[in-house]
């Protein structure tokens, strides 16, 4: 089983959302169509990347990784 590890870009202010998963369609579509309360205010919603992991704490620790300063720089230098 794989775990995810993702990142959306809203449509409406350009802002980043950084999350993990264990099933990344399903949890894609729950953003989409606003049943997650973090984002549902910020639809559209577009995936923009993701990676994924063999365990569920290495999902979740790249998460982390990705939200600090260092992890958006090095979204900004993968995304261009």
């Amino acid at each position: 089983m794989f775990y995810y590890t993702y990142v959306l870009k809203s449509e409406v202010d350009g802002k980043l959302y950084t999350g993990w998963t264990n099933n990344l369609i399903d949890r894609v579509r729950k953003h989409k169509v606003g049943l997650v309360e973090s984002t549902k205010n910020r639809k559209p919603l577009q995936l923009i990347y993701y990676e994924a992991c063999l365990s569920k704490e290495k999902a979740i620790l790249r998460e982390k990784q990705l939200k600090t300063g260092f992890g958006r720089a090095y979204l900004n230098r993968r995304l261009k």
